[in-house]
């Protein structure tokens, strides 16, 4: 079954929307916590096991120039 293109953008909304909430309780969460797992995409169809985005734990192991600031970098800027 394809995909239309709303619901590929509802999926994007449901991924990032996991991303903001997985940054909120990182950043909230205490220095001594554990660091919480960061959160699975929506499977796409036809896209077996690639996630559409990239954890930013792997930032530094890609080619890409852009890198994602840590969990602890981002508890430093918000507070």
């Amino acid at each position: 079954m394809e995909w239309d293109s709303t619901t590929h953008l509802l999926a994007a909304a449901v991924d990032h929307l996991a991303v903001a909430n997985w940054m909120t309780a990182t950043i909230n969460s205490g220095e001594d916590a554990d660091p919480l797992d960061y959160p699975e995409a929506v499977p796409r169809p036809g896209i077996a096991g690639a996630a559409p985005r990239d954890d930013p734990d792997d930032a530094a192991a890609s080619d890409s120039p852009v890198q994602l600031p840590t969990p602890s970098q981002l508890s430093q800027f918000f507070s």
